[in-house]
């Protein structure tokens, strides 16, 4: 049997709007820093071969960047036509290059994310492999912690009893926002949730970089107490060496790295032993080939992984990575598929779908508000 080559002949490029119910708020906008979010605007690419086979990817902005995502991805998605579908490395290249002018972070490599993410969605399935499975999977599930119930506009009992419910459906550990200017609140809805939750369910804060270095050192010895599975983001996304000091004087694992937007920043909290857990985000980095580059340099320097959001992409990513990783579990995307993902027992399941097995459901469609198409149906 001999290899078939094939090539691209349809590339898509979308944006969508997602709505949120409610206002979201976390540190950032009680320091005064941002205001609420209310919405999240996501970028998708869908890729067709000559040969039929599909793929799909997406990328994310909060708040701002939406704009230039699409902006990019339009420019340069067009040189991806007749193009090998499986040279993922070398289109991978081709589009940095198409881009070069903006550099290789930032908005840069978060528009080339989605094509990325397309392509390896287009190769596990061509495959006939759910991605994790394409890729190498240690494991057919993975621990999970719940977010979205635990951000800082919910009242404490609120937050108590979406933590109740998200343990309920299955969900392993929870999370909660913490970095307010009255440190003394912050630690009143730790212990709050701990109480409630009780002391053998895993339990995490997120400081959102709030907290200046004496700040974070005082807080953190003061969440000692509540034996929590990590201390996320104490300080500025880009202190690496005031991270690094931090986790050497606490016994508190601190978490940090899903604000980074290339390979190179997170190689400097690598390098300063700046975190016990690394928080990559593939969409932000670059997509996929960014994100097992990264993992590789991780997994040698003996960190732990939670990927950041994108349950969807980050599960069958974190089921490759050898050490036993956590996802992130956030609800605010299940009105964007027609699938959704599994938990039992505290982990979240792979799907047995091909590829990343999504597709787009009819109100992903209906809150389109952008799109570029090359090629030919």
């Amino acid at each position: 049997m001999t290899y078939s080559p094939d090539a691209i002949r349809h590339v898509k490029v979308s944006t969508i709007t997602l709505p949120l119910a409610t206002p979201i708020s976390d540190a950032k906008v009680f320091t005064g820093r941002q205001k609420p979010m209310t919405e999240v605007v996501f970028l998708f690419a869908e890729i067709t071969t000559e040969e039929g086979h599909e793929g799909i990817g997406f990328s994310y902005s909060k708040r701002a960047g939406g704009p230039a995502q699409y902006a990019h991805a339009s420019e340069v998605a067009e040189i991806m036509i007749g193009e090998d579908p499986n040279d993922i490395a070398k289109l991978y290249n081709k589009l940095l290059w198409a881009g070069a002018s903006v550099g290789r972070s930032g908005v840069a490599t978060q528009a080339l994310a989605v094509l990325d993410i397309a392509l390896y969605d287009l190769k596990a399935k061509r495959a006939g492999l759910p991605l994790a499975k394409f890729l190498g999977s240690h494991r057919d599930s993975v621990r999970t912690y719940n977010t979205s119930g635990g951000f800082l506009n919910a009242s404490i009992e609120e937050v108590k009893e979406r933590a109740a419910r998200s343990i309920a459906e299955g969900i392993g550990g929870i999370k909660i926002k913490v970095g307010l200017p009255d440190s003394a609140q912050d630690l009143r809805r730790v212990a709050a949730v701990r109480e409630h939750i009780g002391p053998d369910v895993p339990l995490m804060v997120d400081a959102n970089q709030q907290w200046d270095r004496p700040t974070a050192l005082r807080m953190g010895r003061k969440l000692e107490e509540f034996d929590l599975t990590w201390i996320e983001e104490p300080l500025d996304a880009y202190d690496a060496e005031g991270h690094a000091a931090l986790a050497a004087a606490l016994d508190t694992p601190i978490a940090t790295g899903e604000m980074l937007a290339s390979v190179g920043e997170h190689e400097r909290l690598i390098a300063t032993r700046a975190c016990d857990i690394i928080q990559p985000d593939a969409p932000r980095i670059g997509g996929i080939t960014s994100f097992l580059r990264l993992a590789t340099l991780a997994d040698q320097a003996g960190l732990d992984l939670a990927p950041h959001f994108a349950m969807e992409i980050h599960l069958h990513l974190a089921a490759a990575y050898p050490r036993e990783p956590w996802v992130e579990h956030f609800d605010w995307l299940d009105p964007l598929f027609n699938e959704q993902l599994e938990t039992s027992d505290g982990r979240m399941l792979v799907p047995e779908r091909l590829g990343l097995g999504i597709t787009l459901s009819d109100q992903a469609r209906a809150w389109t508000t952008g799109t570029v198409e090359f090629g030919r149906r």
